[in-house]
């Protein structure tokens, strides 16, 4: 599933013009991006939590050359699903 297919379920789910369902699945995906560029978390109870992982500089190599090269520190999103998507899946 897509964006676009996703937008049309919701949509067809709640009865929302397909407009109105762009704004509200827009929304939610702005709203957790912003609140993990804040450096905070968001839990969503039985689906899952959106973190954000700190990564420490290392040391990798060049798989063209093989040479050693660094690797900088970076941050990284997260999703961990919660027990009630696990339930639904299995």
């Amino acid at each position: 599933m897509n964006k676009n297919e996703l937008i049309g379920a919701v949509a067809d789910a709640s009865g929302l013009s397909r407009n109105d369902a762009t704004k509200a699945v827009e929304s939610v995906f702005d709203t957790i991006q912003t609140t993990l560029a804040k450096g905070d978390e968001v839990r969503l109870v039985g689906f899952g939590t959106f973190s954000v992982a700190r990564r420490k500089a290392s040391t990798g190599r060049n798989p063209r050359t093989g040479e050693p090269m660094t690797i900088p520190a970076s941050t990284q999103p997260k999703f961990k699903a919660g027990k009630g998507l696990k339930d639904a899946v299995n």
